[in-house]
């Protein structure tokens, strides 16, 4: 049976490429960490941490995300990352007591203006992801909220042009038979900061600290899933991550298996409404090996752009 299950698994993984591409692969020329804050929080104990914690519980997480429509797009890469970042920002302007609707990330301009650093639709390098939005930062440009350049799933144009849409970084059309205008000042997010985490104690001390996490995960095995607590034992006796995702929180079900509280980008119709639980400590699959995480700021008082943008 194991010898039938693992054949299954490989024949799946066959048909299904990795949306993840290494940073060699990609001959990414950008920092692969920058990071100026201490990072003792990380040295907790886990016998010193709460046995239950979440930000989905809490209500701090942001909206849940499709990456397969209107089209297929292997763009796990961005979207773990970018939504992590956006629950993040969630996260600092509650305990600001800030009010307003929750800003959500305009990951398209990953697609449109990453496809020669960081990845595209055929895939990319979630640590790449930040090291890009980090370097728009630098530039003092951010990446913008999705308001201004709404999720498409495919590779826009690097440039903006007025026929093609996605293209370039954010943009308007005013009215009927007039060309879509771009806009050149926008609200966005920056990153200031971004690194690396791995293995249980670092991703709760990272998660509970500072906000959700994106984390590699072998996807095959839970192509199917439907719920419940996915247990070391279930996983194929080969794993490779070839998917990104948000992990949020932890918990413990009542069989008494820890767990990790995943959030994926497949739509809500999928696993637990659009969630799963994946056992914790075990590295089951390798959702413990490769996570990233990033901290930075964002827009609170934008520059006032006409309609048509004309102005910006």
């Amino acid at each position: 049976m194991k010898f039938i299950l693992a054949s299954l698994v490989a024949a799946s993984a066959t048909a299904r490429p990795s949306e993840i591409i290494s940073w060699e692969e990609l001959g990414l020329d950008l920092p692969r960490e920058h990071i100026v804050s201490s990072m003792d929080h990380l040295k907790t104990p886990i016998e010193s941490l709460p046995d239950t914690f979440s930000w989905k519980s809490q209500g701090l997480v942001t909206k849940m995300l499709n990456q397969h429509i209107p089209t297929y797009c292997g763009s796990c890469w961005a979207h773990g990352t970018m939504s992590s970042l956006a629950d993040r920002i969630k996260i600092a302007r509650n305990a600001a007591g800030e009010e307003g609707p929750e800003i959500n990330l305009a990951i398209q301009v990953i697609l449109n203006k990453g496809a020669v650093t960081a990845g595209s639709c055929e895939g990319g390098n979630p640590t790449g992801a930040y090291s890009l939005v980090k370097k728009w930062s630098d530039e003092g440009k951010g990446i913008p909220f999705d308001t201004c350049m709404p999720y498409q799933a495919m590779d826009g144009k690097y440039e903006f042009d007025a026929t093609s849409n996605p293209s370039g970084v954010c943009m308007t059309c005013s009215t009927f038979g007039v060309p879509c205008t771009a806009i050149d000042q926008y609200p966005n997010a920056t990153v200031t900061e971004h690194g690396t985490v791995s293995g249980e104690q670092e991703m709760m001390n990272e998660i509970m600290t500072r906000g959700p996490i994106g984390c590699g995960v072998n996807a095959v095995p839970l192509l199917n899933y439907t719920g419940g607590v996915f247990t070391h034992d279930m996983q194929p006796r080969f794993n490779m991550v070839d998917h990104e995702v948000a992990v949020v929180g932890w918990g413990v079900d009542e069989n008494g298996v820890k767990y990790w509280e995943m959030r994926n980008s497949w739509g809500e119709y999928w696993g637990e409404m659009g969630w799963a639980r994946i056992e914790r400590g075990r590295d089951t699959l390798k959702l413990e090996s490769s996570c990233d995480w990033a901290v930075g700021d964002y827009t609170r008082t934008n520059f006032p752009c006409y309609e048509g943008g004309e102005n910006c």
